[in-house]
């Protein structure tokens, strides 16, 4: 076993930065599979329509209990091994569900593994790549991400229409394969080794730092925006499984796969003008896009064709690309100075996934009441437009005021 060491930064594509968006792409691209070949397999089982947004309603529930855990245990020893036991959790949640057995506890399982990697894949970042590189570093991971999106929800999707064994086989492959890729991020020392693992202390620990990244307004301004975006998305992923049949016409589990890919084509250019055009003093920049994305998704709403379908979720990737990236660059930049990269991060799941849940058993109740879908998306997209526009004018006035 080698050494712990810890990495000074280097260039922005080092052997552990490269470890690390192997291994991401294959996390998320399996985490992208199994929700299409899961929600396939519930629709196969003729579980309700309001039963979709549940099945991920308890992923993201696994997000907010361990919250106060995860950051710790992120920052208590080498991220890159926490990586690798965060995916042979997921692995079994995949395995689970092939097997047969109750798909909202396998994909609860997977969420466990989920809630305990998102603090380490992000906290690493800060530890491999210097300050100035933190963005463009987020930027190849979210660009990897997308891309794991893009692959992984058309497989799952397309696989299930064939097979929804096969796309089950092919999740369990791409966990086992991240977690082969884990094993070659060298092992960097513990952010903050020796903390007591006492659960109330850890409750104290972690609300302390939801106060202190609360009380600071850029921590606080990131997090609201990246609550708000991501909350969304995951209500619009499956908004886009009730509007194809209505809005297109189409019945089968790849159309709605392929329109997401669209978003996700479109965060990768998104995250790539982000770190061109962003530093960490002009993060604010990236608000007129948070607005634009609302409007975009009301102009979605009104499509009945797949080519315009297409071209707006494609903009409203750019859109969200350059809206989240330069967020989760600040957010880690101040974190990690102040209650460390792995706290930071979980305080941000914690926000992130609460806005999921809220957003999704919104979105749960409105189908159960009988809403028309192209009125839900509307009304949806209008929303978001009003909620990102109430944040910049929120943080105008916080400037106005410090000045």
């Amino acid at each position: 076993m080698s050494q712990p060491s810890t990495a000074a930064p280097g260039p922005l594509m080092s052997k552990s930065m490269s470890a690390v968006i192997v291994a991401q792409f294959l996390s998320a691209f399996g985490d992208n599979a199994l929700l299409f070949a899961a929600l396939a397999l519930i629709k196969q089982q003729l579980y309700p329509d309001w039963s979709q947004p549940v099945l991920q309603m308890a992923f993201v529930a696994t997000y907010i209990i361990l919250a106060p855990f995860v950051g710790q245990f992120a920052d208590s020893f080498s991220k890159g091994r926490v990586m690798m036991v965060a995916n042979l959790l997921k692995l079994a949640g995949a395995a689970v569900i092939c097997a047969g057995m109750n798909p909202f506890l396998g994909y609860t399982l997977v969420g466990i593994g989920a809630a305990a990697y998102s603090p380490a894949k992000y906290g690493i970042l800060s530890e491999i790549a210097s300050g100035e590189q933190l963005v463009k570093a987020n930027g190849l991971m979210e660009a990897s991400t997308i891309a794991a999106i893009l692959l992984g929800s058309v497989a799952g999707g397309a696989l299930a229409d064939w097979s929804i064994l096969a796309a089950l086989g092919i999740c369990v492959l791409a966990y086992g394969a991240a977690v082969a890729a884990n094993w070659f991020i060298p092992k960097l020392n513990p952010a903050r080794p020796g903390q007591s693992w006492n659960p109330a202390r850890m409750s104290r620990t972690f609300f302390a730092a939801c106060k202190t990244l609360w009380q600071d307004g850029e921590t606080r301004f990131s997090l609201v925006g990246t609550s708000l975006f991501w909350g969304a998305g995951v209500t619009l992923r499956f908004l886009l499984v009730l509007w194809v049949p209505v809005a297109l016409g189409i019945t089968d589990n790849k159309t709605p796969t392929l329109l997401n890919a669209m978003v996700a084509i479109g965060i990768v250019f998104g995250a790539g003008a982000a770190a061109k055009l962003i530093r960490l003093e002009t993060v604010k920049r990236c608000l007129p896009a948070g607005v634009a994305i609302g409007i975009a998704v009301v102009v979605f709403a009104l499509q009945t064709s797949m080519l315009s379908s297409y071209i707006v979720l494609v903009v409203v990737g750019i859109l969200g690309g350059f809206f989240v990236v330069p967020l989760n660059a600040l957010l880690q930049h101040r974190g990690k100075i102040s209650v460390g990269a792995g706290n930071a991060i979980a305080v941000q799941n914690l926000g992130e996934n609460t806005a999921m849940l809220l957003m999704l058993g919104l979105y749960s109740l409105v189908v159960m009441a009988g809403a028309p879908v192209v009125a839900i998306g509307i009304g949806f997209g209008v929303v978001f437009a009003l909620a990102i526009a109430g944040l910049w004018i929120w943080k105008n006035m916080q400037k106005r005021r410090l000045a």
